[in-house]
């Protein structure tokens, strides 16, 4: 299935109207080639031509369509027309050179530097006879066949090409299109596509009988994973093997030569560096596609991807226009039934594992994806996004750093954020992981004391953290409702406080929030409340905490005016009313629910109220600490 949608996606692709978004035919492909030796017909250098242009802190070299390059192992195999600088020039590799030298072998590394240029230029000597006749391919040949290592010395460029042993090519000097974009050679490429003793079999993607490819092209552009790229399919041990095929791995999973380009290129063009169809979450590679051509095809990525530097508000905005065409019907009407695929892709040593992969319509990605943005829908304040961002509720369970203060990404959990992002697209019934919630509590429990010993107000529940925490709670609640009787229903947990939610951990959060919030009146200016010495046992403890906080607060409430007490001793009432006893251990959902209702009364105590909404029996205004 997921090869047959990447297939499909590349033939859509290879007949786009933009030069741009147009893919290669079978049997070219996309290199990126930061030299271009620009010669004359005569086979003269003119200049070593860089195409490299800096993107961030790297220089990145121009994307040209070549023809399609050899998967290399030990031995030696040429490219046509285009290669490293061992195989053009025959020059080596300066890395590799000292290398050799302190291993003795430099004699060694020279004879084979010479085998890959012969190996190079063989290669365009065995083209078509036609082919041969053309004057960019005579050209190249006359250049290989002369020396120019002076004019190559006095380019700027030559340093970096001994240095980093880049990829190059020709160009004939006048023409726009390197040698190897021809006509002549792309055409002789395409004619010799894939043709050897490859056996033939039924082809896995298409159904076609068709010569079987032993080596599928690699995969680049997937986090974490080997530079030079790695496999979805792939055998190379006899564990791996079946029916007694095993002379060509290929033929475990036969997948012809031209669906096997077709997949790779496609899925090359997904996760390229600046494709707006990617997103990158913890260790995850996630790409999105439709079947025919639509506008919402990037909608995923401007959601759940980084905003743009000059564009900060741009994920929010494209969140609002979703919601509002989902709640108002009129998300994808013409094209609702469109089928539109999700496919993470995590390393996995030289493999690429497949996280997930999920094939929904167009109507149901709108859903599922407002009905994340439902779940952690919650009360903030004014300096809080309306939509937290994926990468938000994601640093909100790691640890913060002078560097990273909203939390440090690095210490992650490798699979987490992938695991979200398989739950949003599964539907509004799938769990989140449950190591989302255990390290949300655990920060709830952890950051505080660490933030008290550097003498900073500590934030057990920030805003995005609550929303996590809502978010698993919500989605395992609904979950556990499909089953349960109609007795033991529970209630889903709204954005904002609710008066009508009885269980004991919730009712035990807000008696936190109001026994705080008490020591905060009757001393105000306080450097420390209870919540930096007793959150943590309060939350996993009740009966060990509560009976001496109870205690401590009618301290405080001396210190208030009879109508203040009045207020709070009539909250508390309130807010204890369901709690028969306190219990003696909450188990991790609970510690959830904990934190909720301290969060919800927190920001209840610090939001305008008027006589008709009023929850609680205080009007301050500000911002929760």
């Amino acid at each position: 299935m997921i090869l047959q949608a990447l297939s499909d996606y590349y033939r859509r692709k290879c007949d786009d109207p933009d030069p741009a978004q147009h893919l290669p035919l079978f049997g070219l492909e996309q290199k990126e080639i930061p030299f271009i030796l620009e010669i004359t017909a005569e086979g003269e250098l003119l200049q070593l031509r860089d195409t490299r242009e800096l993107q961030g802190k790297k220089k990145v070299g121009r994307v040209f369509k070549v023809p399609m390059g050899i998967k290399k192992t030990s031995g030696v195999a040429a490219n046509l027309l285009w290669d490293n600088a061992e195989y053009v020039l025959g020059v080596p590799d300066t890395k590799k050179l000292e290398e050799n030298k302190k291993k003795g072998k430099e004699g060694e590394y020279r004879e084979r530097l010479k085998q890959m240029q012969a190996m190079f230029v063989a290669k365009i000597q065995a083209l078509s006879a036609t082919a041969l006749q053309d004057t960019g391919i005579i050209a190249v040949l006359k250049f290989l066949q002369s020396a120019h290592t002076e004019r190559l010395e006095c380019q700027p460029g030559w340093g970096d090409v001994l240095a980093t042993n880049p990829v190059l090519s020709f160009r004939l000097h006048g023409d726009l299109d390197l040698v190897c974009q021809r006509p002549a050679v792309v055409q002789a490429a395409l004619n010799t596509a894939g043709q050897d003793d490859a056996p033939q079999a039924m082809c896995l993607v298409t159904g076609e009988h068709a010569p079987v490819e032993r080596l599928h092209t690699a995969i680049k552009g997937v986090w974490g994973a080997q530079t030079s790229g790695a496999n979805i399919v792939s055998f190379n041990a006899r564990a791996f093997e079946s029916y007694g095929k095993t002379e060509r791995q290929g033929e475990n999973a036969p997948v012809s030569r031209a669906a096997a380009f077709a997949y790779t290129t496609a899925l090359n063009h997904l996760l390229r560096q600046d494709s707006p169809q990617r997103v990158q979450v913890g260790d995850a590679s996630t790409v999105f596609w439709a079947e025919r051509e639509t506008e919402f095809e990037t909608l995923p990525a401007d959601i759940f991807g980084d905003p743009p530097k000059d564009d900060p508000d741009a994920g929010t905005r494209a969140v609002q226009a979703l919601l509002q065409a989902v709640h108002s019907g009129k998300w994808g009407q013409s094209d609702e039934t469109l089928r539109f695929y999700v496919l993470g892709l995590a390393p996995n040593a030289a493999r690429i594992s497949v996280r997930f992969f999920h094939c929904v319509t167009l109507r149901e990605l709108g859903q599922r994806i407002a009905q994340h943005f439902e779940d952690v829908a919650l009360v903030r304040g004014p300096h809080d996004a309306q939509y937290p961002s994926l990468k938000r509720l994601l640093q909100t369970v790691c640890l913060a750093t002078s560097k990273q203060p909203f939390g440090d990404m690095d210490r992650l959990p490798p699979n987490l954020g992938g695991a979200i992002v398989d739950a949003i697209f599964a539907g509004e019934n799938a769990p989140y992981p449950a190591m989302w919630l255990n390290a949300a509590v655990g920060r709830c429990r952890a950051e505080q004391a660490k933030k008290t010993q550097q003498g900073a107000q500590a934030q057990n529940v920030p805003y995005a953290r609550a929303a996590a925490i809502k978010a698993y709670l919500n989605r395992q609640i609904r979950r556990a409702n499909l089953s349960a009787p109609p007795h033991l229903l529970e209630k889903e947990f709204l954005p904002m406080l609710d008066l009508s939610n009885t269980h004991p951990a919730y009712r035990l959060g807000r008696l936190f929030a109001v026994l705080e919030k008490i020591q905060e009146e009757a001393s105000p200016g306080l450097n420390a409340t209870i919540r930096d010495r007793y959150y943590g046992a309060a939350s996993s403890t009740p009966v060990a905490v509560f009976t001496t906080l109870l205690r401590l607060k009618n301290a405080h409430l001396k210190k208030l005016s009879a109508g203040r007490t009045a207020q709070f001793e009539k909250l508390l009432g309130e807010v204890l009313g369901p709690v028969s006893e306190f219990p003696k251990h909450l188990p991790l959902p609970d510690q959830g629910r904990f934190a909720l209702g301290y969060y919800h009364q927190r920001q209840d105590f610090f939001s305008k109220k008027t006589d008709a909404t009023a929850h609680t029996t205080t009007n301050t205004e500000g911002t929760p600490a």
